[in-house]
């Protein structure tokens, strides 16, 4: 076995080369995972109308399913780093086990859920028997056979905490050009396969996930040394899950909050114009493409700041931030220069109409105003889970989508207006990026990160 003492890279790579090496394959990996929705949503629509409703029917339990899996890995990946910086290899392994078992868990809540409820979350939301059908056929599936999402995101944080993002990246990559292969296919029903609608949908889906899944345990256990399972006088604490979980459950808050943010949006826009209700689904999408340059950044923030912090190298802490808040910030910047540039634009990328581009330009311009404080909310939120922290990440996540974002939006669309209703993000964004500075600032002198790090 290779010698554990070796020195892993988040400890002596050059921190502008360590958050590149490390944030890259993560970019990589969040845009071929969103490129994989646009392309499986194409697919869908090619069926029918409705088939494309019962998907989106869908979307909020498979919203859920990912935040669980993700919300726990993340508090997995958080612990595990602290753990491998301070060179704890035995607790890290334990901590390992408890994820996998946790993993397990979820399949089995979500699979028992899939098979009881499937068909009344759909009536719940729809009248329309075949649509009700549709949806129920497509989340059975990906309900019953979910083990591929939560193996799958568990494995690939195991090697992110030990900094191998490259080979994370490699089994999400294969999961979701598995699943934009064989979507066509098993819908359509091409090259002699039977046609099976949208249930070949969910089946692709679900192999995509398995293979995922696969793909990311050899790895594991065949190029990441400083981790492995150990059931061999292993113990499930609640001390170790309340400290996955004190990461992890803000996490699982924050990754639903979205969903329930565009539900609360749409609702208040609908009775303004339906026009005004795609815009917003258009501007998401926009959006969502442009921050997730930042996402990856914030999730390669974890391991490096719980690594260190764990190893008591509180400059390397730092030094992440003083690299990855300017790299952020010109990111978003770009982003700001194109959506005020080049409106319409993209907004035609969506084939707008002359009302939508009437309601979308001005709008675009308005919000993107507020693309900065974005990143500083993002990468301030992460580094802190990375500390342990992930209540930073979940408060500054809703301020920014939900606490005062829907009820700005409704008070100035009724007191003004449509067009005034999106200087909501300004006040959003602008608290959001205000309360995680500041709290970050706060959690690092706490932990004595600034402290400790300054120079005398």
């Amino acid at each position: 076995m290779e010698n554990k003492s070796k020195e892993n890279k988040m400890a002596s790579m050059p921190m502008p080369a360590l958050v590149l090496n490390m944030s890259l394959p993560l970019m990589v990996s969040l845009l071929v995972q969103s490129l994989y929705n646009i392309v499986d949503g194409i697919f869908v629509a090619r069926i029918s109308e409705k088939a494309l409703t019962a998907t989106s029917l869908a979307y909020p339990m498979q919203i859920m399913m990912i935040a669980f899996s993700v919300g726990t890995s993340v508090g997995i990946n958080a612990l595990l780093s602290r753990n491998l910086g301070a060179k704890k290899y035995d607790e890290a392994n334990r901590i390992a086990t408890t994820g996998l078992i946790l993993s397990a868990a979820g399949t089995v809540f979500f699979m028992a859920v899939g098979i009881l409820a499937a068909g009344k979350f759909a009536t719940f939301f729809t009248t329309d028997p075949e649509t009700a059908l549709l949806c129920k056929q497509y989340l059975t599936i990906c309900m019953v056979f979910c083990a591929g999402i939560f193996f799958e995101t568990l494995a690939q944080r195991l090697l992110q905490a030990t900094g191998n993002t490259t080979l994370s990246m490699v089994s999400l990559v294969v999961g979701a050009v598995t699943n934009i292969i064989l979507g066509p296919i098993m819908i359509f029903g091409l090259f002699g396969f039977p046609e099976l609608g949208i249930r070949g949908a969910a089946i692709a889906t679900v192999i995509g996930q398995w293979l995922g899944a696969l793909v990311a345990l050899l790895l594991n256990a065949f190029k990441n040394p400083e981790v492995k399972f150990a059931f061999h006088n292993y113990h499930f604490t609640g001390s170790r899950l309340a400290a996955i979980y004190k990461v992890g459950f803000p996490t699982i808050v924050m990754q639903a909050m979205g969903s329930i943010m565009i539900s609360a949006v749409n609702g208040i826009l609908m009775p303004f114009s339906s026009t005004a209700v795609a815009f917003f689904g258009v501007y998401y999408k926009l959006q969502n493409f442009l921050v997730l340059p930042i996402q990856g950044m914030g999730q390669a923030a974890i391991p490096i700041v719980g690594f260190n912090y764990g190893a008591k190298n509180e400059k390397r802490m730092l030094s992440m931030l003083r690299v990855m808040v300017p790299v952020a910030v010109c990111i978003m910047l770009i982003g700001t220069v194109l959506f005020c540039a080049f409106p319409a634009q993209l907004l035609r990328l969506f084939s707008a109409s002359d009302s939508m581009l009437v309601i979308g330009i001005p709008a675009l311009r308005i919000i993107s105003v507020t693309f900065v404080l974005t990143a500083l909310t993002t990468i301030f939120g992460y580094s802190m889970s990375g500390l342990g922290n992930g209540v930073i990440n979940m408060l500054g996540t809703a301020l920014r989508q939900l606490f005062l974002l829907v009820p700005g939006i409704w008070i100035f669309s009724k007191m003004f207006g449509i067009s005034y209703a999106w200087y909501a993000f300004w006040i959003s964004e602008g608290f959001a990026a205000l309360y995680a500075v500041l709290a970050s600032i706060h959690e690092l002198k706490s932990k004595n990160v600034i402290s400790r790090s300054t120079p005398r």
